[in-house]
């Protein structure tokens, strides 16, 4: 039997394990906190992140990473983006490097300060080949998946036969894995799509209707296509599960941590109540800075993406943001 070392019990390290076990693996969880480990030990549960969920009993946790690591065929990272760098550096530091085994990235994000992609914070922070990195994206809701609702997701590596190795992990009965080549289109569009949802989320906050809703999504992956092929992304892959099914399930489900995240600053609170009652961390706040870094830099017009900060970082009414964007001087779509 397989054996996955989980590091990241949150909702969609605990989701993913369940899906893990579900293809026939044995996962070890790693918790930060000794009471989530021994609840998912003893109980089989996780309730602070899956409610009543019940994880199968291939499922076992700790909270020593040492022992997480011991004998895994595989490792995925199931860590906030942000946050990546610190946990990996900190392990490295005390000792702890990652086995010579593949390592699936599950975060979805843009490093800030450094604009660097998770595989590529991977590399450097844990000093893993880029060959023996992954990474997961695609409509990912993992509340849905944790009710083991039907669900496709794309595995993508530099290596093919890596990105099959990766997907037969998780090919589950209620979970489809495709794989892909092209790392950086799928880690880009897993990344942006955070960003979009909340600019949706505060159109729906706001009480607009579909049409307004679907022509952000619309833009939005316009905007996330525009930045994934100028550095170096594939745009036909935008298209697919990772670019707009991810940005289609994000942006139009309440279950999205970034779409309640956007839909309370619709309704007017500032960033730190709307995170506080989100109550999660929701990635696109400080995707968003990242992003705007990026295409600041590149040249890349991102109107969306740069009235999201606009209003989490300067303090702009979404109102007025709304204004701005449509009143932008006509032009070829």
């Amino acid at each position: 039997m397989t054996r996955i070392a989980v590091l990241g019990a949150g909702s969609w390290g605990s989701t993913f394990s369940l899906v893990l076990a579900d293809a026939g693996c044995e996962v070890v969880l790693w918790a930060r906190r000794e009471e989530t480990a021994r609840e998912i030990r003893e109980h089989g549960a996780n309730p602070a992140y899956l409610g009543d969920v019940r994880l199968p009993g291939q499922v076992t946790a700790t909270s020593e990473v040492g022992e997480a690591l011991d004998g895994a065929d595989g490792v995925v990272l199931a860590l906030p983006a942000q946050s990546l760098r610190e946990n990996l550096s900190a392990w490295r530091a005390a000792g702890l490097t990652l086995p010579e085994v593949p390592v699936l990235s599950l975060a979805k994000g843009i490093e800030r300060g450094t604009d660097l992609r998770m595989s590529q914070v991977i590399v450097e922070a844990a000093g893993v080949e880029p060959q023996r990195v992954a990474v997961l994206s695609g409509p990912n809701l993992a509340v849905e998946i944790a009710r083991r609702q039907p669900c496709a997701s794309v595995i993508a590596a530099h290596d093919e036969q890596l990105a099959r190795t990766v997907a037969a992990w998780c090919a589950a009965p209620s979970f489809r894995p495709y794989t892909s080549q092209d790392v950086i289109s799928v880690e880009v569009a897993g990344a942006v799509k955070n960003v979009i949802a909340i600019a949706v989320g505060a159109a729906a906050g706001l009480g607009y209707g579909d049409n307004a809703r679907a022509s952000l999504i619309t833009r939005g992956l316009a905007e996330i296509t525009r930045l994934g092929v100028a550095v170096g992304g594939q745009a036909g892959t935008f298209a697919g599960l990772a670019g707009m099914g991810d940005l289609v399930a994000t942006c139009a489900s309440p279950l999205s941590r970034n779409h309640r995240l956007g839909h309370a600053l619709g309704r007017g609170l500032d960033v730190g109540a709307a995170a506080a009652e989100v109550g999660q961390t929701a990635e696109g706040v400080a995707t968003a800075r990242a992003v705007d870094e990026t295409a600041h830099r590149l040249g890349i017009d991102m109107p969306i993406t740069r009235g999201v900060v606009d209003v989490v970082d300067h303090g702009v009414p979404i109102e007025q943001v709304t204004t701005a964007l449509l009143a932008r001087s006509v032009r070829p779509e």
